[in-house]
């Protein structure tokens, strides 16, 4: 598998609902979370090699080839597992940076499954877990590839099966930092706690969504656009908003409605990662060539 070039997917995520239930004596919160992938994300074009070095291209403006999640993701496999071997690493960028749809800890993840494929070190799920959460609280979620209920400060992770729906996925032309929106004093920190059943049954909604809409004129505008047409809020902490609907007719009906200048994009939920769905292709075919 060394030389050969290999093409992989990296998701975007919804969080279809996210509840914040309380605040532990060290400024974490403690959330209550519904992870879904998108079939809609960036691809890396991975070329494994002997060289040991880890190469990417482009370059992101602004981020320092240390300070690249990718590059950290590869150094910490190569690290945890005592791999010499190295990696090229291609990326074709089409998801946001900053827009809560899990574009770094996506592509940080996506490092991590196919190089252990590729390098052959065959970690366990749970040793790339524990290095995708080194990288970002969501890493482990776009690692382990199953739509997940997530408690705690967001490690304790329960697969999940929510239907999976047509998304309409809008991006406000606004950066948001998540640390700005769990600081705001006005943000609701007591929501009651639970059982997945429980919310899975109820409507879907996000604490988060009232600051961020008080704080950023452009989401406000976006989301309340969206409402008219279907159940429609926040992701994560922002800035993408997106809206629900039973078939891709319906979400591109809608998608016809947008403003030229307004970036977004329609996608159907998947329970499966596409990168899973990937690795397990890889896996057949290798397995056939035997």
């Amino acid at each position: 598998m060394l030389s050969e070039t290999t093409h992989w997917p990296s998701p975007a995520k919804l969080n279809l609902f996210l509840y914040i239930t309380g605040r532990q004596a060290n400024g974490y919160h403690e959330l209550q979370t519904l992870f879904q992938f998108l079939d809609h994300g960036d691809e890396l074009t991975i070329t494994a090699n002997h060289s040991g070095e880890i190469t990417i291209e482009p370059e992101i403006p602004g981020v320092t080839l240390q300070d690249n999640l990718i590059w950290k993701a590869a150094k910490a496999l190569q690290e945890k597992s005592g791999c010499h071997y190295g990696a090229h690493i291609q990326l074709n960028k089409i998801l946001p940076m900053g827009g809560g749809i899990g574009g770094g800890s996506s592509n940080a993840a996506t490092t991590l499954v196919a190089l252990n494929y590729l390098w052959q070190t065959e970690l366990s799920e749970d040793e790339l877990a524990e290095i995708g959460l080194t990288l970002g609280a969501d890493v482990p979620v776009f690692t382990r590839g199953f739509a997940a209920f997530a408690e705690g400060v967001g490690e304790k992770l329960t697969k999940a099966e929510p239907e999976e729906k047509w998304y309409l996925v809008i991006r406000p032309d606004v950066s948001i930092a998540t640390v700005d929106i769990f600081t705001h004093p006005n943000l609701t920190r007591n929501t009651p706690k639970r059982e997945l059943a429980t919310l899975l049954d109820n409507d879907y909604g996000n604490d988060c969504e009232k600051i961020v809409r008080m704080l950023y004129q452009e989401v406000d505008k976006q989301l309340s656009w969206l409402l008219q047409y279907a159940p429609s809020r926040l992701t994560g902490t922002g800035s993408c908003v997106f809206a629900e609907f039973s078939s891709e007719n319906e979400a591109q009906n809608v998608f016809k409605q947008l403003p030229d200048n307004v970036s977004a994009f329609v996608a159907q939920g998947k329970n499966t990662s596409p990168l899973h769905e990937t690795l397990a292709k890889y896996r057949l075919a290798h397995k056939q060539s035997i």
